[in-house]
């Protein structure tokens, strides 16, 4: 059942992003002659972005599984705005992330991130680039206790590649 709703949630997405969607009578419409329902607050006019965006979220990733504080350091922007899935929010330097991330991670020996799929993109009209992750991830804390949670992460990049957002949602797995 998890694999069929991120299948859907992928074909819906790359859907979006290619402008078209599939009718039951003549295969495809052009989205610019359709009517939408609601307007885009941020943007409609995503493209499937470049791989060298992907690659260094997904170093972000490694380098959190792996406790490499310097290789977490170099993904990210010098100032960075973050959404926490508990609600909470960082908005900051690097230096002052890196200091809250060492702390957090220092509580925790163990962590193993199992990707499933990640896509990313970008935003025509504001020039933007994205990267969204969908993963588990299994932390085991220095007390022994396991923290297991599905995550969906919406990664925006500034101009050098870096992450200089991020809102991420989770999931607690039992």
């Amino acid at each position: 059942m998890k694999n069929l709703f991120l299948f859907l949630l992928v074909t819906f997405l790359y859907a979006a992003c290619t402008g078209t969607t599939s009718t039951t009578n003549s295969g495809s419409a052009d989205s610019s002659s359709m009517s939408f329902p609601y307007t885009a607050g941020y943007s409609s006019k995503f493209s499937i972005g470049s791989d060298s965006s992907a690659i260094n979220v997904l170093n972000n990733y490694k380098a959190w599984e792996n406790g490499d504080m310097e290789g977490l350091k170099n993904t990210l922007s010098d100032s960075l705005y973050l959404h926490f899935p508990d609600g909470g929010e960082f908005k900051g330097t690097r230096d002052s992330a890196m200091k809250m991330a060492a702390m957090y991670r220092d509580s925790i020996s163990k962590v193993e991130i199992k990707v499933d799929a990640w896509i990313p993109l970008h935003a025509k009209d504001k020039n933007t680039n994205w990267v969204c992750v969908w993963y588990t991830e299994i932390d085991t804390h220095t007390n022994g206790k396991v923290d297991s949670a599905y995550y969906e992460d919406d990664n925006m990049l500034d101009e050098n590649g870096k992450i200089a957002y991020s809102d991420s949602h989770k999931r607690v797995l039992k």
